[in-house]
């Protein structure tokens, strides 16, 4: 079963480095982005659990984060993180979509406690439904959709698809699949990733879909969102 996979957005790096440790070490598996463009980018191309974010950023605050997600429909749990602990300033973070509102300095195991909590109440157990773009899996049901068609997909090119799936926006490396879809079987070879891709494209673009699962030369296979 796949780990639940948290998107931390904040400018400080001492706070991505702390929480991507801590969270790390908690079970989760953590994407991080160093300011709210980032952010938007990652949580709209990977499909995150759940995301925490901090609310005084340059640019695009993590006020208008929460806003711009929110009004494109999105549901994802959202967590935010603020040095203002004025009663107004938490207002403004949960009225502008947040879900939960922490203090900071914080303390780590509070901060995994309220996201579990989140997590729960979202149903976002690991292994549910994933979304990238027009393609959702259910994981549990095994089934996988682009747009409103239905893909039939074998059992190992659903295992390639969700690994894909679940790190979308991130290059994973042929040695990398060979281990998580797999597994220690020597006897396949590398050439089985890029084989397999292959078999994906065909049936995720059958209808004219636009391409969603890229080559990096030299490096690996990314899935992404179609830029709209």
């Amino acid at each position: 079963m796949s780990p639940q996979r948290i998107l931390v957005i904040d400018d400080d790096p001492a706070i991505l480095r702390s929480l991507r440790r801590g969270l790390g070490l908690s079970g989760f598996q953590v994407d991080v982005a160093d300011g709210g463009l980032q952010g938007l980018e990652l949580a709209r191309a990977g499909a995150p659990d759940a995301i925490v974010l901090d609310v005084s950023m340059p640019r695009v605050s993590g006020i208008e984060v929460c806003t711009r997600l929110r009004a494109e429909g999105s549901d994802v749990p959202l967590l935010m993180l603020s040095a203002m602990d004025e009663t107004a300033d938490r207002v403004a973070g949960l009225a502008a979509g947040a879900d939960d509102y922490v203090v900071k300095p914080f303390d780590l195991r509070e901060l995994v406690l309220r996201l579990r909590a989140l997590l729960r109440r979202a149903g976002r157990a690991p292994g549910s439904s994933i979304r990238v773009g027009p393609l959702s899996m259910d994981p549990a049901a095994r089934l996988v959709r682009v747009g409103d068609r239905e893909v039939n997909l074998t059992r190992r090119e659903f295992d390639l698809l969700e690994v894909l799936a679940r790190n979308a926006g991130i290059v994973l490396s042929r040695p990398v699949l060979l281990e998580r879809v797999w597994g220690y079987d020597f006897e396949v070879t590398s050439n089985a990733v890029d084989t397999f891709v292959g078999y994906l494209r065909r049936k995720l673009e059958a209808a004219g879909e636009p391409r969603m699962l890229h080559t990096v030369r030299g490096v690996g296979f990314v899935l992404r969102a179609p830029v709209r």
